[in-house]
């Protein structure tokens, strides 16, 4: 059966994509080596493995290497494929597939608690049965050396499987890794045991004891640590899962002028949408009629409803929290926000942190050197000791294997970067992949544009000075009316102004348009005149009474719009890009947070400048042509600083692409959008303080995650050789070293799952 997997990454005409749904990868370390085998194969050109569900997502030139040699390099390796389907990217991934991975990483589940109740159980049995004189009450038929065997024997070849089919994987690619410490150690001890019970005669004039209990309680202790990371990688997944449990299942849209009911999935665009109060909006369009608040927050992290009117974009999955509406449908399937969202979660979750290279080359180098340790304390005490040798020398070996392996080590990044971007998802803010995330902590500069970033990106009236008889209402209704028939960005926000304020607007009888100075109107009656300084003095109009103010609004870097009323200058109305809400409040948090805050901008340096000071900001780059944005950030860059850039439209890309860590406002451009790293789907700015308080919070969870990986075993290798032995009479029980070694993976499972307690800081807004 072929099916499909969506998956974003940059692609050429000639790549195609490849998704396997493999089975048999039981860890981070079976990843790592389908990884490695299918890397290494001509016309790959890129790897990735979502740990959720066991998926290996490949991109791979189809002139080099077909899909079959590819599926025939896993199947080598010792894996299965259970589903794959050669895809053009971008095709959507059928329910079916998500299903049927599902049930593939619950029957993993299943089978692993199965085998940690049955080898816990019997684990137990064989303990009380091994030590007759610690428990003189257990039954005779448990101290029984060939019923231990019989009990132990299911545990080690049918539980304890997987260690040894990883083993012969890794050793066929001439290599050793956890698996291998595992099958080695159980193995001793378990065969060790067997020579006793049937062949005691062996080990006549020597003080022997089985190790049946060993064996069995190490493959406990790794298989429930195998469990563990199971159920982890589980809820890894559930900030994908959440956000699929958001979309609505159906829709009522208006076909031949009937309102029906039908699945989401058959909604096309331009369908017309009719949602009602508490309904879920089906998926993204414009607002085509009626009014009301819907609950953004589930997509964009924001709580507070917005009012959506005619023109107005909605978004997929958000809630009509009190009025209806009819809109009409723009994107669909795949196309829509919260696909696309789902779509990049998926993808950072399966990538790759630079930081897990450090853990996976250590990793590498474990295992030898583990072996060398094992083997060196064998031969040594086996020679050294006089009373004992083998027992001691097997216990002392499989110490050292046993408390070695780097189960954590291979956990210790991929699970703290899957909560991370999960949360990100949560609070509004994509990540793209996990050298994102991780970048994002050494961000000491950050880049912000003005327009449409910092500002609102269009104009608005500012200031309306009254200079003589008129008042400003007054002013703003004549201006207003005269500006009805100009398609001027400054008239169109006087206009707004005006309904903003409710006032009555009357039809110009006349209208001219003065390129590039402004317009001449007749207004019930009055000539209004409405432009620059110049327009008035072309006009014969005195404005010696407006220069004052008008010089100190024009020095806050804002455009000034005079106004003449029957031949006598009347007020003057200021339009200027206005800030967004918490732009202010957002740079002084960064600049709180030790980044040099900086902004970049093609207006002139008077207007920049204006606005920098309004912001808190000391460093302006005014004047930058499009063009030369990414120029400027290489600049940055090359003073030795870790730059993030912020923006949202086209002439943006280039810069967000430049920077180490491109930051896009979710509302502006598709293109910006691709160029970045991070987005912030609702625009707000505050997204930016988030995301670098999660990539920190993340990073140091790494951190924790790294030294518990190593803490434990490292610091009972030495313990386990023996070192303790000849001065206090002190081994490690093997036993212990199991437990060490799965406390150290449940410590780092459970650390990594802290991230979801992560909440970002509310950043106040005040007025200035």
């Amino acid at each position: 059966m072929r099916i499909e997997h969506e998956y974003i990454h940059e692609t050429t005409p000639e790549t195609k994509q490849l998704s396997l749904l493999v089975k048999g990868m039981c860890c981070v370390r079976c990843n790592l080596n389908v990884k490695s085998v299918v890397s290494k194969l001509p016309g790959v050109k890129n790897v990735s493995i979502d740990d959720s569900n066991e998926t290996v997502l490949i991109h791979y030139d189809p002139r080099e290497i077909s899909p079959e040699k590819i599926e025939n390099a896993i199947k080598e390796a010792g894996y299965g494929i259970e589903e794959s389907v050669e895809k053009i990217p971008g095709q959507k991934l059928p329910d079916e597939h998500d299903h049927h991975a599902t049930m593939i990483r619950k029957e993993k589940i299943n089978e692993l608690k199965i085998k940690v109740i049955a080898s816990g159980i019997v684990f137990v049995l064989v303990f009380l049965g091994s030590f007759p004189n610690w428990f003189p009450w257990i039954p005779k038929i448990l101290q029984n050396y060939f019923v231990l065997f019989l009990l132990s024997t299911p545990i080690q070849f049918w539980a304890g499987w997987q260690f040894y089919k990883g083993t012969w994987i890794a050793a066929k690619r001439k290599s050793s890794d956890m698996h291998t410490l595992y099958a080695v150690g159980t193995s001793a001890a378990y065969f060790y045991s067997v020579l006793i019970a049937f062949l005691p005669a062996l080990f006549v004039g020597t003080n022997v004891e089985i190790f049946f209990d060993v064996s069995d309680g190490i493959l406990f202790l790794g298989l429930l640590g195998h469990y563990l990371e199971a159920v982890a990688k589980s809820n890894t997944s559930l900030a994908i899962k959440k956000l699929l449990g958001l979309q609505a299942k159906t829709a009522r849209v208006v076909r031949n002028e009937r309102e029906i009911d039908i699945p989401i999935e058959d909604v096309v665009v331009n369908d017309v949408i009719i949602v009602r109060p508490g309904e879920k909006i089906p998926v993204d369009g414009i607002v085509l009629e009626g009014e009301s608040s819907v609950d953004e927050s589930m997509i964009t992290g924001e709580s507070i409803p917005v009012t959506k009117r005619n023109g107005d974009e909605v978004i997929g999955a958000t809630i009509n929290k009190s009025g209806s509406f009819k809109y009409k449908a723009t994107k669909v399937g795949k196309d829509t926000t919260l696909a696309q969202i789902i779509k990049m979660v998926e993808v950072a979750q399966s990538s790759k942190a630079p930081i897990q290279r450090i853990a996976d080359k250590i990793s590498n180098y474990f295992a030898p050197i583990v072996f060398i340790i094992a083997i060196s304390s064998f031969i040594f005490w086996y020679y050294l000791s006089p009373v004992a040798a083998l027992p001691l020398a097997i216990i002392t070996f499989v110490s050292v294997l046993i408390v070695a392996c780097p189960d954590a080590l291979g956990l210790a990044v991929p699970i703290s970067i899957m909560v991370g971007t999960g949360k990100g998802a949560e609070n509004g803010i994509l990540i793209k992949d996990a050298e994102s995330l991780e970048t994002a902590h050494k961000i000491r500069t950050i880049v912000l544009d003005k327009t449409g970033t910092l500002t609102k990106g269009e104009p608005s009236v500012t200031d309306i000075v009254s200079l003589k008889n008129l008042s400003e209402d007054e002013i703003l209704s004549l201006v207003a009316s005269a500006e009805r028939r100009s398609e001027h960005a400054l008239g169109q926000a006087v206009i707004k102004e005006a309904e903003k304020r409710k006032l009555k607007l009357s039809e110009p009888k006349t209208f001219e348009a003065v390129a590039g100075h402004g317009i001449k109107a007749t207004i019930v009656n009055k000539k209004v005149l409405v432009g620059t300084s110049k327009l008035m003095k072309d006009n014969g109009i005195k404005s010696e009474t407006a220069e004052g103010k008008a010089n100190e609004l024009y020095n806050q870097g804002k455009t000034l719009m005079f106004v003449a009323v029957d031949g006598n200058i009347e007020g003057v109305i200021a339009v200027a890009d206005t800030l967004k809400e918490n732009s202010k409040q957002v740079v002084k948090e960064l600049q709180d947070m030790g980044l040099e805050a900086i902004m970049l901008t093609g207006d002139n340096e008077r207007t920049a400048n204006a606005i920098a000071s309004q912001l808190g900001i000391s460093r302006v780059l005014a004047e930058v042509l499009p063009g030369e944005k990414a120029n400027e950030i290489k600049k940055l860059q090359d003073e030795g600083k870790v730059v993030a850039m912020t923006g949202d439209g086209i002439n943006d890309a280039p810069a967000l692409t430049q920077a180490d860590v491109g930051i896009a406002i979710g509302t502006g451009t598709d293109v910006a959008i691709e160029a970045s790293d991070i987005t912030l789907v609702g625009g707000d700015l505050k997204g930016i303080v988030t995301a670098i308080k999660l990539s920190k919070s993340t990073m140091k969870n790494i951190k924790q995650n790294l030294f518990w990986a190593f803490a434990y075993n490292t610091l009972l290798i030495p313990v386990g050789a023996g070192l303790l032995y000849p001065f206090f009479g002190i081994l490690l029980n093997p036993i212990i070293a199991a437990g060490a070694m799965s406390v150290s993976t449940i410590t780092v499972i459970l650390n990594s799952l802290r991230l979801n307690r992560f909440k970002p800081e509310k950043i106040v807004t005040t007025l200035a």
